[in-house]
This record gives structure tokens, sequence and C-alpha cells, in this order.
């Protein structure tokens, strides 16, 4: 999802937030087979957006007779973009996952303005999901993504994707070329002519196996090689794809294009593309983009630090006080689970410098989300000074519309390999429900076009999981243990349903691969609608433990009587506020509340 770059500065930056559309912004995690428990390779993915209804789209696979176009629709607005030529043959796909085990993410960077393309067809959502309906592996979805992007030019600002399949994870940012342009050494030329400009630059880099990486809204590859051709291959060469030792893809032109805006002067082993087209420091070494190390570069610090003992070496960097960036792969200090990696995706930067919990925005409960906006100004009583704040910006947000965790393994035949571990709303209180990469529907209360964001439904994920937290962020550091407990719980259920139900659709898949796509498909709507069931009744659970500020008495999940034969409650608890609640009511009020 979007997230609007800027170049002049923290100023600038909350200047623009009041006058453009709210900030989107998406946090991804990748994991490669050696750095997973059991070998999987991972993806993540949270689409966070005010606007955005968390459901899970499904395609089945379909023939399309020879000449078939295919209307394009832009996936952020709906906007009609134009027609590409349909494939013979599309894949299935579940969410952000294919039959093959392919997955795909992103996260929106911007970059520089000036290079948005209006005619073109192709923006980064409708690459994505035609990658997915077209694509055996992560190599393959990258192919076509160029290929597409190449015919019928990249409608889209700077865009971060990432990549999986069951053997490898790639890192795929591009952004776009813009308008025919001049080059920068002929603008003073009266017979100039200006180059055709369709298309984007880009690089896509293998993440190497037993590391980790993390994009979140701000582009994170910088150098890179090539030279070496056995590792490293330009857009003309795409024949080669495939080489087993290959590194890195990209445009031949990403340099040169460069150079020809301007915006790229240095000799070509320097070039970085992440300082080139989204620039954090100007040629002068001033700040430039605040915005992108603290809302952005922070959310990928965040996750790093909670599987990587030594991440706290980059705090000067995610404050705006270091150029010394962090890499962009680390090795995690142990080999990590689905769950470690979902963990990942639930963090309010707790514990660090950027902790959310502990000011008075977080009111008397400590709850470590803040209302947006998210910049904001504050002018002194004599209105003479205007000061510009925000609020951070942790992985953990209220606006997220659906989030998961995308599992390939390359041990189990495709359909069953591959698991959509899929939620909606905040990642810190929503529950991960696995969807199968085979299976041939989904649950009701999770599928696409089963409730709106105008209007609130019982028999929708979406809006059960909304209910709850938002319930939770009235009473938070009381509220979030129960919801915590009980996530753990299901999720952990999952854990073994999954390890049963693998075993199980493997053996029949030998003989009878339909009957083995019929147990994932039951398993996964099963588990999908009995969730949000579940959901529903934890929620009128918490409504009455929590009713009107009270905590009432439980043992093992039932409310306590008084002991008499009649149904009444013993008195519920009445927690006070924290003293340093009170401390700040008395240095607001002084005596007005002082008992006489």
């Amino acid at each position: 999802m979007k997230h609007k770059n800027l170049f002049l500065g923290i100023t600038a930056f909350i200047l623009a937030s009041f006058f453009v559309q709210p900030l989107f912004a998406c946090t991804n995690f990748l994991v490669t087979k050696g750095a997973s428990k059991d070998g999987s390779c991972m993806i993540t993915y949270a689409a966070d957006s005010h606007t955005l209804y968390g459901e899970l789209y499904y395609r089945p696979a379909k023939d399309y007779p020879a000449g078939t176009m295919l209307d394009i629709y832009e996936w952020d607005t709906g906007k009609f973009m134009g027609k590409i030529k349909q494939v013979p043959h599309t894949f299935s796909v579940v969410g952000n996952m294919n039959e093959y085990q392919v997955a795909i993410g992103e996260t929106t960077y911007g970059g520089r303005e000036e290079l948005m393309d209006t005619t073109a067809i192709m923006d980064y959502g409708s690459l994505m999901y035609m990658a997915l309906q077209r694509a055996k592996t992560a190599r393959e979805a990258i192919k076509i993504m160029i290929e597409l992007f190449t015919e019928y030019g990249y409608a889209s600002s700077g865009e971060s994707i990432s990549i999986s399949d069951a053997n490898e994870v790639w890192i795929l940012e591009m952004i776009s070329k813009g308008p025919d342009y001049i080059p920068a050494k002929d603008k003073d030329k009266k017979d100039a002519k200006k180059i055709d400009s369709k298309g984007a630059v880009f690089v896509a880099y293998r993440i190497p196996d037993g590391y980790i990486s993390g994009h979140a809204n701000h582009p994170r590859i910088t150098t890179f090689p090539k030279e070496d051709w056995k590792k490293s291959i330009s857009s003309k060469s795409l024949d080669k794809i495939n080489n087993p030792e290959l590194e890195v893809i990209y445009a031949h032109d990403v340099i040169s294009f460069a150079r020809e805006k301007g915006y790229f002067k240095g000799e070509d082993k320097d070039f970085s593309f992440s300082d080139t087209y989204a620039p954090l420091w100007d040629e002068t070494g001033k700040l430039v983009d605040y915005g992108g190390i603290r809302f952005c570069e922070a959310r990928v610090w965040a996750g790093f630090r909670k599987v990587n003992s030594q991440m706290d070496q980059h705090v000067d960097y995610i404050l705006g006080k270091s150029k010394t960036r962090m890499p962009l792969w680390i090795k995690p200090d142990q080999k990590l689970s689905v769950k470690d990696v979902m963990e990942m995706m639930r963090d309010h930067f707790t514990g660090t410098e950027l902790d959310m919990t502990k000011d008075v925005g977080a009111g008397p409960y400590h709850c470590p989300y803040r209302w947006r906006p998210m910049t904001w100004k504050y002018i002194d009583k004599n209105k003479k000074d205007t000061t510009n704040y925000f609020h951070e910006r942790a992985i953990s947000t209220q606006q997220t519309g659906f989030s998961f965790v995308a599992q390939s393994r390359a041990f189990l035949p495709n359909p069953i390999g591959g698991i959509l571990w899929f939620s909606v709303d905040d990642t810190y209180s929503t529950v991960y429900v696995p969807m199968y990469c085979g299976i041939t529907k989904v649950p009701e209360t999770f599928k696409e076009g089963n409730g709106s964001m105008t209007e609130f439904s019982w028999n929708s994920a979406f809006w059960v999981f909304n209910w709850v937290s938002n319930f939770a962020y009235t009473r938070y550091e009381d509220i979030i243990k129960d919801i915590r407990k009980l996530q753990g719980e299901m999720e952990e259920a999952f854990f073994k349903g999954t390890s049963e139900i693998d075993k199980k659709a493997e053996s029949v898949y030998k003989t009878n691969p339909k009957k083995a796509l019929a147990i994932i498909t039951e398993y996964s709507v099963e588990q999908g609608d009995k969730t949000t069931k579940q959901w529903e009744k934890f929620g009128q659970y918490l409504m009455v433990k929590y009713l009107d500020g009270n905590i009432k008495h439980e043992k093992d999940s039932r409310f306590e009587l008084n002991g008499s034969q009649k149904p009444l409650l013993k008195f519920p608890k009445q927690p006070a506020y924290p003293q340093e609640w009170y401390e700040l009511i008395i240095k607001q009020t002084g005596d007005h509340y002082k008992m006489k």
C-alpha cells in the first residue's frame, strides 16, 4: 500500500500530510528456507489502509480462448487502466499465494514523484496478481512482471515487492521511468529529442539462504553486483534467469537512466538504487526524508530486533542521527518457526527508544496506538510559535485490512505445501488462520464480497475482529492479556491441526489428488468460519468481564458468585488509575479535585 515519500525534510513532510490522502503503509518480512526451522520459505504482508476492507481473494484456475483480452483495473482505486493480452491458462490463487506455492507481497515507497507515468496500464497490484495467475516459480513471477511493465508501461510510484516459492525468496524494487524526457546533458540543446521512457527501472535481489530481509515503504536495495554475469543479469538477458547461481536481475538502464535524469553522477560501482531513486539524504549530506527512516525503516529494525540481538547498534540510524544504513538482510540468532514470524508482525516498539506505552498519549491503560493524523502541529498559547510533531508508526497498527504469513514447503506436493496464514485487522490482536494454497473455495466469513467497509456484519471476520480490538483499545493493558492468551491457544491448535492434515492429505494425494484437495479445502473453510464464531463469543465474554470500567472476578473463565443461593456476582474489582495518571491530573488541575 502507498506511502507518500517526501524529499524536503520533516517540515515539508508534515505540511504535505495535511494536503494529500492519508498515509498508507505496509510491512513485509522475507525468510529463506535456511533461516526457518522446517525448511520453509516465508514472506509476510500487512495491507494497512484506513479504507481497505479485509477479505480473502480467490481466483480459480481457468482456460481462455486465443486472442482473449483482459481488462485491467487499478487495485487501489478500481479505475479502468486498459486491456492486456490474456494467457491461455491461469493458475488458482488464494489471497496472495497460488497453487504452485508462489507468494507475493508489497510495500509502496513513492520515490521521485516526477517519474509517475499516467499513460501506463499496469499498476503494482495488477502486476502482482497477474504474476500469481501465471507463474510457477518466484523467478518466473519476476520475469512476467518485467515483461508486463515493459510492454504496457508501469502506472504506479516506487514499489518494493516480496516474491517467494518453495525454494527461494526475492525482493524486487522498481520505479516508473515517467513520461518521455530529454536527457539532462541535452536540455540546453534546441534540437534535443525526447527519449521514450515506457516501463520501469528495477533491481531484483535473491536473499541468501540462511538469512532474512524486510521492507516497509522505503527501498532497501543499495549497491549490487553488476559485473559477474553468473551472479547478475540485465533485463536484456532474461533467458538466463534460471541459472541457479543468479543473485541479481536489474534493468539494463537502471544506472544510465539515472544519469540521463541527473540523479546520479558517480561511478557505476557506487550506484545505489535506494539512494538514487528515493534518497534519504541530499548531495550535501542533509537529511531530506526523515519520514522514510522514522516511519518506515524503523519498522524493519523493530522486526529484525525480535530475532537478532545485534540490532540495537542501528538505533542512531532509525533516529535519524546516523547515515549508516541497516543491511538488506540479517541472520537470525536462531532458525525461525511460523509462530516466530507471526510475532515479527506483532510489534509496538515496546522496550525500545520508540516505545509508545510510556507517554501521556498512551492514556492510563498504556495503549500503544495513536489515532490519525500521524503528523500534527502544536501552537503555543501566544499563537506565535508553531511546532511540528508526529506519532510513531509501528508494525502493528489499527488500520490493517488484512495480513498474512505465506509458508511454502518444498518437501510436500504444491497444493498441500503452501499455507497462507491469513488474518484480518490489527496484527497484534488477530488470529492467523491456515488457508492451504490448493483449496477450491474459501470460508464464508472471509470471502471476498461478503460485507463492506461501510456496514457492520456478524458474518464478517473483518468486523468481528475489529469489534473486539476496538473494545480492547479502551482498557488495553488488561484486555490485551486475554486476547493474547486465546490467540496463542488457537494458533497452537492450528499448528497441530495442519501437521495432521499435511500427513493425511499427502497420503491421499499420491492416489487421488482431487480427494486430497477436498480434505485441505474442508479443513481451511471450517477453521476460518469457526474462528470467526469463536472470536464473536470471546468478544461477548470480554464485554461482560470489563463492563463499565470494572473487572469481574472469574475462575477458569467463569465469573464467580458471592456464595449465596441467589445468582449474584461478587462485587467486581474497580482498579484505580496508575499513580502517574493521577499525577498528570493534579498537574493540570491543581486543587480543583482536592477533597475539602
